[in-house]
């Protein structure tokens, strides 16, 4: 769990579940040998939004199997919402038959109105004990850091009843005062070398002087010799420069006894993911935690698993949405993992925050975070096969079908984009010969997706002119790639004449960057409006002002385009809403930041400018 909640919306492929019931069956085999079982995979809902219990949201899984063989499934309910803050309790449900079915939802750490989370079990062989530490804060609301501390509590019947929480102030240095965070997944006890039997949890820090200084962010592992009666903290890691901001830890021990400590990573450096080892049973890393830039997924937490000679990962594949659960594989300690195609995509679509945990024979238990519109509706728990691992993922069904043939308004550039014009649009008097009325009901053009209008992370201008006199209502000028909040890439120009603005946004990587007019624009005149990434800052000009601008931070605003990605969308939004009415003219996408004076050129005399031209719409004809 971090300070910001990312929350995004997602396209609507994936069918909705209810829960307790079985979402998948057996699967037929595939690229599996003879000798190998046959590949299975069922799953069903655990924790559902706004349920019986009380809860407005379930976050947050973990998952453990106790030493009787029952499956613990943990999760936060947040009372209020899916916020990171306020009124949040630590929960369980519990399986005695590996996770076909399940008991009710019981209250492992209450938090009467303060925040208890980031819940890691482990579960002690020597004793059977099933020890949870977690982090606690007071009420305030904290989205932007607070000081919070880590617990433990414990159960010595499998889960049943637990123990109170107790602080652990012997884990936290008084500096670490901005945030603390625990796991958040299972940790792990050592089974081989000098220091079999320890408990190891990881951890991540933040501290602030509240002067004005540097944030210092740090990781680091906790352990415990005793069963979970007393912790220490171990290896640690700390950086004031924002290089490589390492959180959320994962923990796994290598088949060399080595502890693998593998974390989300938010800093500078190329890449979602950081990783470091420990040679030592977690009393110091062997050196800095470094980034994985071929490890493609979002800003997100996951979760490692040592399974046999190979490590798991169960994370989202999207490199930059949180979509795509998928589970992958390592075969020489975590220095390199497979790509997406080469692991198993469990769920195509809006996903989060997960946890693995080893069944009977060659099982294994997903517990992870899957919904339609945000990844925060449900917490499912799958289970599978190592054969079903090997099973072919298909292709994305995010990916969009070819257009329907239709009416064409000319791209007059070298790529001849079509562009079809749908909802019989009519053309009328434009700004420069004729123009596209649009009449808000199904009128619009869809321009599919091609690589000359695939803007990338390079500097970009988008420029067309309007007319309208709506007030009321959103109105979509121009709408590319994929639509959503949080961190979907995406840009978007929208009119929005209730709030007398013209409003843009921009999504790529962690980030969205939004600029808005100071007016909307709806005098039924014609105004030329040009959105422009350009030299760091993403830029809403009118009628040849600069009237709006903000810092726009580098990134891809198709990043993931392999999951599937739209075109580009005139007078709509990508799903067909917040439709246009008014009229539309000489649009154009440039692949590069035009200059003021080739801005004003075609402002005043729609003039042929080239250079990088993806698509130009003069809106002449349709045919």
């Amino acid at each position: 769990m971090t300070s910001h909640v990312l929350r995004l919306l997602r396209p609507l492929w994936v069918s909705t579940a209810i829960a307790g019931t079985v979402l998948a069956a057996v699967v037929s085999p595939a690229r599996a040998s003879s000798a190998q079982a046959q590949p299975f995979f069922t799953e069903q809902v655990l924790y559902q939004q706004r349920d019986a219990g009380g809860y407005a949201c379930y976050r947050i899984p973990a998952i453990v199997r106790a030493a009787n063989g029952m499956v613990l499934a943990f999760a936060e309910g947040r009372v209020k919402d899916c916020g990171d803050d306020e009124d949040i309790d630590i929960v369980l449900r519990r399986s005695t038959d590996g996770g076909r079915t399940w008991g009710p939802v019981q209250v492992v750490s209450e938090g009467n109105g303060t925040t208890h989370g980031n819940p890691v079990p482990i579960v002690d062989s020597r004793t059977g004990r099933v020890v949870l530490v977690s982090t606690h804060n007071g009420a305030a609301p904290c989205p932007n850091g607070c000081d919070r501390d880590p617990y433990v509590q414990v159960s010595d019947d499998h889960g049943a009843t637990w123990t109170a929480p107790r602080e652990l102030t012997e884990a936290k240095r008084p500096e670490w005062n901005h945030w603390y965070a625990t796991g958040p997944m299972h940790g792990i006890q050592l089974t081989r070398g000098a220091h079999a039997g320890r408990l190891v949890v990881g951890a991540s820090f933040e501290s602030y002087d509240g002067a004005g200084g540097p944030h210092v962010y740090g990781t680091h592992l906790l352990y415990s010799d005793d069963s979970g009666e007393t912790w220490h903290i171990g290896a640690e890691t700390s950086r004031d420069d924002g290089r490589i901001i390492a959180q959320e830890v994962t923990v796994a021990e290598l088949a060399d006894g080595r502890i693998y400590a593998l974390a989300r990573e938010r800093g500078t450096d190329p890449g979602n993911r950081a990783y470091a080892t420990s040679s030592d049973g977690g009393a110091t890393f062997d050196a800095p935690f470094r980034t994985i830039p071929a490890l493609a997924m979002p800003d997100v937490q996951a979760s490692t698993l040592r399974y046999g000679h190979r490590l798991l990962l169960s994370a989202p594949a999207h490199p930059a949405a949180r979509e795509v659960m998928s589970i992958r594989s390592s075969y020489d300690g975590g220095r390199t993992w497979d790509t997406w195609q080469r692991g198993k995509v469990i769920y195509w679509g809006a996903t989060a925050y997960s946890d693995m945990v080893r069944l009977d024979g060659d099982e294994i238990g997903l517990l992870y975070e899957a919904g339609v519109a945000t990844p925060y509706e449900t917490i499912r728990y799958a289970r599978f096969n190592e054969a079903y691992l090997s099973t072919p993922n298909g292709t994305p069904p995010g990916i969009p079908p070819a257009p329907e043939p239709g009416p064409k308004t000319p791209d007059v550039t070298f790529n001849r984009n079509p562009a079809y014009v749908r909802g019989g649009a009519q053309l009328t008097d434009g700004r420069f010969g004729k123009g596209l009325a649009l009449d808000r009901v199904d009128d619009r053009v869809e321009v599919p997706f091609d690589e000359s209008i695939d803007l990338r992370g390079d500097d970009f201008t988008l420029a067309t002119w309007i007319r309208y006199a709506e007030t009321t209502g959103s109105h979509a000028i121009l709408w590319a790639y994929r639509m959503g909040s949080g961190t979907t890439p995406q840009i978007w120009l929208r009119a929005e004449p209730a709030s007398n603005r013209i409003r843009a946004m921009m999504v790529v990587d962690r980030f969205t960057v939004s600029v808005a007019s100071p007016a909307a624009y709806n005098d039924g005149q014609w105004h030329h409006v040009v959105l422009q990434r350009v030299d760091g800052r993403l830029v809403l000009r009118v009628d040849g002002v600069e009237v709006a601008a903000a810092t726009a931070p580098p990134g891809s605003v198709t990043a993931g385009k392999e999951f599937g990605v739209q075109g580009i969308h005139i007078g709509q939004r990508v799903d067909g809403a917040d439709r246009f009415r008014g009229s539309i003219d000489d649009v154009r996408v440039y692949r590069r930041a035009l200059s003021v004076r080739e801005l004003d050129l075609l402002r005043t005399k729609a003039a042929p400018i080239g250079g990088r031209l993806g698509l130009w719409l003069p809106m002449e004809s349709i045919r």
